[in-house]
């Protein structure tokens, strides 16, 4: 019964990813192209979708769904790099609290109208790349963070993405 609710994330889940993972995020934006790069990415996206549904309440199950089905993603993530059941707990609790310290500050950052110093501190950690990189990444989260807006919860729940 509980899995089959979860699922309803799944397409969304899957958006996000493959939307973390676009090229343009890794060459114009110049995010490392690493594992902590990767999740950064991902993260971020994430975090601009879970912005959208808190604005429904109707969207809080599929919230809970979409953070739960992160939190099992990088659970077979860690896995799969050779972690064991101790670390991987350690590890995944860490990056819940990464996940909800980048939703307060994107979250802030989109209200004060200047995404760049929670991307420096979160995506960047810290060590902003030169030249246009951060403006490209900042103008191109606050343009989905802006078009998911526009989308209704249904077409989120069937993974569309603007």
């Amino acid at each position: 019964m509980f899995g089959e609710r979860r699922d309803e994330a799944l397409p969304l889940y899957n958006a996000v990813v493959t939307r973390g993972r676009a090229e343009h995020w890794y060459v114009a934006g110049a995010v490392p192209d690493t594992v902590d790069g990767r999740f950064d990415m991902i993260a971020a996206v994430l975090a601009m979708v879970l912005l959208r549904l808190e604005t429904q309440p109707e969207a809080a199950a599929l919230s809970a769904h979409l953070t739960e089905r992160f939190v099992d993603d990088m659970d077979g993530q860690l896995r799969q790099m050779g972690m064991g059941d101790i670390v991987v707990g350690k590890h995944i609790g860490k990056m819940m609290s990464m996940l909800g310290g980048r939703l307060g500050a994107y979250r802030d950052g989109l209200a004060a109208g200047d995404l760049m110093p929670a991307l420096v501190r979160n995506l960047y950690r810290g060590d902003a790349p030169a030249g246009e990189a951060t403006a490209h990444v900042a103008a191109a989260l606050t343009a989905l963070r802006t078009d998911l807006d526009a989308m209704p919860l249904d077409r989120l729940t069937a993974g569309e993405l603007p």
